[in-house]
C-alpha cells in the first residue's frame, strides 16, 4: 500500500467498485478497500436488478445471474394477485444475482483496470487538513497506515462513518430507514420466473414481504418494516418473516439468514465536500419504495469515478467543483427518480389493508405487459380519487415525460 493516490475508494460494494474502475480507466491512480475479508459477504439484499439497466454498466456473465424473471406478482392483504410483466416492475426485477460472485466479479473488473484492491482493510478517520478531506487512515491487518489522496470517496454502505467524519449530516430517522430480516430457504416449491411481494399491516406494517427465486428451489425471502413501526413492545421484523416462512413454506430449509437496515429517506441535503463524495447507500441513494440500491449505486459511482477525474483534472477538488461535476449531475438524475418514489412512499405507508385492497381490485383485470407511469396512476386514481391529490407532483411529471417522448419521437 503506498502512501499516496490519486483516489481512495472506500467500500468495495457496487457504488464503491464501480466507481474505482472508472477513474483507473481514466488514467488515475486508485485505491479501493474493504473492511471485509470477502467482498460481497455478507448479502445485504434481495439481489434482483433491472437487466437493461444492468447491461449498460457490465457485460452480463452467466457465473452471476441465479434466476432470469419474466416479471413480478403483488399480492394485497386479501389475497388479490397482480402480475406484472418484466418491463414495467421496477429496477429490482429481471436478473437474481449471486451477489457474492457479482460483487467480487466488479471488484476484479476495477483492479483489472488498474485500481489497487485491499480486503480487511478499514477507515479509522479522514485526514483533514485546511478544511480539506486530503485522505484516510487505514488499518490493513494490524497495521495503521496513512494515506493521503486527492479525492475521497465514501462508499461505505448504509452506516457509513465517512460522511459523518467529513460534517456531512447523515443522521436517518426511524421512519427513514427499513429495518430488514432474509433467510435463503431451500427445498421449497418456488416459482422461478416470477419475484413476489406481499404487502398489508398484519404482514409487513409499512413495508412488504418478498421472494425473489434463486433457481434449484432456493429463494431470498426477507421482509422490510419502516423503523417506525417497529420498537421495543412491537414485533420484530424477524417475527414477521418467521411467521410468514411458517406459513407459506412450513417444510423449506433456512441455509442463511441476514439482518440489516435500508435507508429510504430521499436525497439528503450534501454529499459532497471539500475533496470528499458519498455515494450508494452511504449518500442515501436506494430508493424509498424498495429500499433496492443497486442500479443507483451503480450509476452514482460511474458518475463519481468521472467527477474525479474531471476535478483532479482541473486542480480543484473543491466543494463548488465537486457540486459542479457530480452534485448537480446525480441530482438531476437518479435524485429526481428517488424524489419521486419519496412522494409515493409517504402516501402509501399510511394506507390501511381496506385501501390496499381496494387499489388491488383496480388493478386486477389490467393488462401490465406495456403499462407506462401515467396509465399506472390513471387506473388507481379510479380506485382512490384522494390519491390524485396525493400524487399530483409525481402524475404531472409523468405527463411532462409522456409529452417530452413523444417531442423526440
Amino acid at each position: 500500500m503506498k502512501a499516496t493516490y490519486d483516489v481512495l475508494v472506500i467500500g468495495a460494494g457496487p457504488a464503491g467498485s464501480i466507481a474505482a474502475k472508472t477513474a483507473a480507466e481514466k488514467g488515475l491512480d486508485v485505491l479501493l478497500i474493504e473492511k471485509r475479508q470477502e467482498i460481497g459477504d455478507p448479502v445485504r439484499c434481495a439481489e434482483g436488478v433491472n437487466k437493461e439497466y444492468l447491461k449498460k454498466h457490465v457485460k452480463i456473465d452467466k457465473r452471476w445471474i441465479c434466476a432470469d424473471l419474466k416479471g413480478s406478482c403483488i399480492h394485497s392483504p386479501d389475497g388479490t394477485r397482480i402480475e406484472m410483466a418484466e418491463e414495467i416492475s421496477g429496477g429490482e426485477v429481471g436478473y437474481v444475482l449471486e451477489r457474492k460472485v457479482f460483487d467480487r466479479a466488479l471488484a476484479d473488473l476495477a483492479a483489472k483496470a488498474g485500481a489497487e484492491v485491499r480486503v480487511k482493510t478499514r477507515a479509522t478517520g479522514l485526514i483533514i487538513e485546511n478544511d480539506f478531506v486530503k485522505g484516510a487512515r487505514l488499518m490493513h491487518l494490524g497495521k495503521e497506515y496513512e494515506v493521503r489522496a486527492k479525492i475521497v470517496i465514501g462508499a461505505d454502505g448504509v452506516e457509513s462513518k465517512v460522511g459523518r467524519w467529513a460534517g456531512i449530516d447523515t443522521a436517518l430517522k426511524p421512519v427513514d430507514i427499513e429495518t430488514c430480516a432474509q433467510y435463503l430457504i431451500a427445498g421449497a416449491d418456488i416459482d422461478q420466473e416470477y419475484c413476489e411481494f406481499y404487502v398489508g399491516n398484519d404482514i409487513a406494517p409499512g413495508g412488504y414481504v418478498w421472494i425473489f427465486p434463486k433457481g434449484e428451489g432456493k429463494a431470498n425471502v426477507g421482509v422490510g418494516l419502516l423503523g417506525s413501526k417497529t420498537g421495543k413492545f412491537k414485533p420484530r421484523p424477524v417475527d414477521y418473516l418467521n411467521n410468514f416462512v411458517e406459513k407459506k413454506f412450513p417444510n423449506a430449509s433456512i441455509v442463511e439468514m441476514v439482518f440489516g437496515g435500508v435507508p429510504v429517506s430521499g436525497s439528503i441535503e450534501k454529499t459532497s465536500t471539500n475533496g470528499l463524495m458519498l455515494i450508494g447507500d452511504a449518500a442515501r441513494q436506494s430508493d424509498p419504495i424498495t429500499g433496492g440500491g443497486i442500479l443507483n449505486a451503480m450509476d452514482a459511482g460511474k458518475m463519481a469515478g468521472e467527477a474525479a477525474y474531471t476535478a483532479i483534472s482541473a486542480g480543484d477538488v473543491s466543494l463548488g467543483k465537486l457540486e459542479e461535476v457530480y452534485e448537480k449531475k446525480w441530482r438531476a438524475t437518479i435524485g429526481h427518480d428517488i424524489d419521486m418514489s419519496l412522494i409515493v412512499k409517504n402516501c402509501f405507508i399510511n394506507l390501511n389493508d381496506e385501501d390496499l385492497d381496494s387499489l388491488a381490485h383496480s388493478l386486477k383485470d389490467v393488462k401490465f405487459e406495456r403499462m407506462s407511469l401515467l396509465d399506472l396512476l390513471q387506473a388507481l386514481f379510479k380506485a382512490n380519487k384522494k390519491l390524485l391529490w396525493d400524487l399530483r407532483v409525481l402524475f404531472k411529471d409523468a405527463a411532462k415525460e409522456v409529452i417530452k417522448n413523444k417531442n423526440n419521437a
